[in-house]
């Protein structure tokens, strides 16, 4: 399914994607990809505080590292 976000939330979901992958080395583009889908994941759910938008990029992102 596809959702169309608006300019302000996609802006936020970038700025959340970058601020929990800012340690993420560029090579590691699987990483960000998961993080990222998660992010569109919480926000497709209606859900677009800044709060539940890191916890949901910070939850995917430790998921991510441990596999």
């Amino acid at each position: 399914m596809s959702y169309m976000f608006s300019t302000e939330v996609t802006a936020l979901l970038r700025r959340i994607l970058d601020d929990v992958c800012a340690d993420v080395s560029s090579g590691d583009s699987g990483i960000k990809a998961r993080v990222a889908s998660r992010l569109l994941e919480c926000a497709a759910k209606g859900d677009v505080s800044v709060e539940a938008l890191r916890a949901a990029g910070r939850c995917a992102l430790e998921e991510a590292r441990a596999t």
